[in-house]
C-alpha cells in the first residue's frame, strides 16, 4: 500500500493556495512538505494540522493505494 497526497494538491488549488502558504499556515517544515510532494508517508499529527488548515477531513487529501494501481 502507498499513499497519494493528489486531492490535497487538487484542495490547494481550489482554494487559490500556495504549498509554500500551506506550510507556514500549518507550522510543517521544508522535509514534510518534500515528502508530501513524494507521496511518502507523513504523522498523522502533521495531516491533522493540513486539515485545520483547509477545513477538511484526512479522506479529503490523502487516498490509500494498493502498489498495483500506480
Amino acid at each position: 500500500m502507498v499513499v497519494s497526497y493528489n486531492k490535497l494538491w487538487k484542495l490547494l488549488i481550489d482554494n487559490k493556495m500556495k504549498k509554500i502558504e500551506l506550510m507556514e499556515a500549518a507550522g510543517i517544515g521544508t522535509t514534510t512538505l518534500s515528502k508530501l510532494g513524494k507521496d511518502q508517508f507523513v504523522s498523522m499529527e502533521v495531516l491533522v494540522k493540513i486539515c485545520k488548515v483547509l477545513n477538511c477531513n484526512i479522506g479529503d487529501i490523502v487516498d490509500i493505494v494498493n502498489d498495483d494501481e500506480q
